[in-house]
């Protein structure tokens, strides 16, 4: 069976690759260039796709003495990740840019590339698990082994086919094995530090790369409190997002927070802790994986963002596209735009994207 890998130069990556060699896959190598400098604003080599992490990978691929390509997917990444990001805060929206990344770009055309080559799989690092289900023949997305390491809210989007054609050979490991793994094996990355930022804002200044990438500065605006009175002038609603405290340049008595993000009116709505709170929420654009659609209520767990622990919650399907949730407990800072990833144990549901 032939296996491509996608290798980023990172210790998880290669480790999955040694994995695969050692399964007795027929494995290739290979990176997918995302982006140049000029598409980001940067003057020297960065992020994921950096010259470095090239280097790293094809060191790696040689060492295991495995093929190793570049494949170059930046428009995708522009059209599908970057502009995606820009527009959402343009609007008011907080994205998750890693979620479409696996969507448009991993699972979509690293997989199509794959095909296309004749291989029978893509392999990821990801710390995550697929199994088959005889009973519902159906493929299922699980959490990883190691919970502190664990991806899966991040691939709830998976589809039937994509889970069915590709191979998480982390998923049972927990991140100190896979040090270890890669030391034994001497790879030049064993001690390479994870990346942590978004890759194509590496500084981590969201509103200073979308300016930058735009060419333009957004208008100021007002701050109102819920009661619609004005508090002061804000600096762009790219700067901001739910649930924000600091940063603000507000003088005020106690506490305040970023409650919601009015674009129509270019205003930014502040209030207090308390008002930040909320039990339900509506999801749009939704992938469900056990099963092709949600027949009855569920109780669940659910989570609305990646660190967050699961609470309860009771999910109901409203129509082929929309979920709606209710969780037995108010939750903080329930943010358009993030995901909502609903599990039961170790299994992953589905999810949404949160509207």
């Amino acid at each position: 069976m032939k296996a491509l890998i996608a290798m980023s130069g990172g210790v998880d990556s290669s480790v999955a690759a040694y994995l695969m060699l050692e399964k007795g896959f027929d494995c290739t190598g290979a990176m997918m260039k995302l982006y140049t400098n000029d598409d980001i604003g940067l003057s020297r080599e960065n992020g994921c796709c950096s010259l470095a992490d090239v280097g790293d990978a094809r060191a790696v691929a040689f060492s295991l003495g495995i093929p190793f390509y570049v494949f170059n997917f930046t428009d995708c990444f522009t059209n599908q990740v970057i502009q995606r990001f820009v527009n959402a805060y343009q609007t008011g929206v907080t994205p998750n840019p890693c979620i479409d990344c696996n969507r448009y770009i991993k699972f979509g055309r690293f997989l199509i590339r794959a095909r296309e080559i004749g291989m029978d799989y893509i392999v990821t690092g990801h710390y995550s698990r697929i199994e088959y289900d005889k009973g519902s023949e159906r493929y299922l997305l699980k959490k990883g082994a190691d919970a502190s390491r664990d991806q899966s809210y991040v691939l709830y989007m998976a589809t039937q086919e994509q889970l069915s054609r590709t191979l998480f050979p982390l998923g049972e490991l927990h991140k100190s094995e896979v040090r270890e793994i890669a030391h034994e094996q001497g790879f030049v990355n064993a001690k390479k530090h994870d990346s942590q930022d978004i890759c194509f804002v590496p500084d981590g200044n969201y509103s200073k790369f979308i300016e930058g990438y735009t060419g333009t500065v957004l208008k100021k605006g007002r701050f109102v409190d819920t009661r619609g009175s004005d508090l002061g002038e804000h600096k762009g609603i790219i700067h901001y997002t739910v649930g924000q405290r600091k940063g603000l340049g507000l003088s005020m008595p106690t506490s305040v927070y970023v409650c919601r993000i009015c674009p129509e009116s270019n205003t930014v709505v502040i209030g207090t802790e308390d008002e930040l709170y909320s039990k339900t929420l509506t999801a749009k654009d939704i992938n469900l994986i056990p099963f092709e659609k949600l027949d009855a209520p569920m109780k669940a767990r659910a989570k609305v963002r990646y660190r967050q622990p699961e609470q309860p919650v009771i999910v109901r399907q409203i129509d082929s596209d929309t979920l709606h949730l209710t969780f037995d407990s108010p939750q903080k800072a329930i943010t358009k735009g993030q995901a909502v990833v609903i599990y039961d144990g170790d299994v992953v549901m589905g999810g949404g994207t949160i509207a």
